[in-house]
């Protein structure tokens, strides 16, 4: 039996006070995430969260850089990280998906995400891999 495994393409977006962008759900356990999600099949990972941004933000990303992929064993699931910017005076508007948005400073993230925004707060041109178990 061949086991199946998701992909996913999130953005760490953070402000001028360096913190995060995060999206609350309004689905599943209604919890506070990065902005993305799932890549479609025939989809870059790249395309995916220029698509993601767009759905859930209604805005496009730019200076887009990959710095890490995560690889979620719980749940079959890799995760590609990117850091990227708002454009010039973008103004969110949420998608049904999520109710409100907030931006948190790196002791509201939980212990994967604050990982992530630490490599990409620290990212020198190495792609970080790692395993959350």
């Amino acid at each position: 039996m061949t086991e199946l495994f998701h992909l996913g393409a999130h953005a760490i977006i953070q402000n001028e006070d360096g913190k995060v962008l995060l999206l609350k759900r309004t689905y599943g356990n209604k919890g506070w995430s990065l902005p993305g999600g799932g890549v479609d099949s025939g989809e870059s990972m790249y395309d995916a969260l220029l698509r993601e941004c767009i759905e859930e933000l209604s805005v496009v990303v730019e200076n887009i850089v990959m710095t890490g992929i995560y690889y979620h064993p719980s749940i079959r699931t890799h995760a590609a990280i990117f850091t990227c910017t708002l454009t010039e005076n973008a103004a969110i508007q949420l998608s049904a998906e999520h109710s409100e948005y907030k931006w948190a400073t790196l002791d509201e993230l939980s212990k994967s995400q604050r990982i992530r925004v630490q490599d990409a707060t620290s990212f020198s041109g190495k792609v970080y891999s790692r395993v959350f178990k």
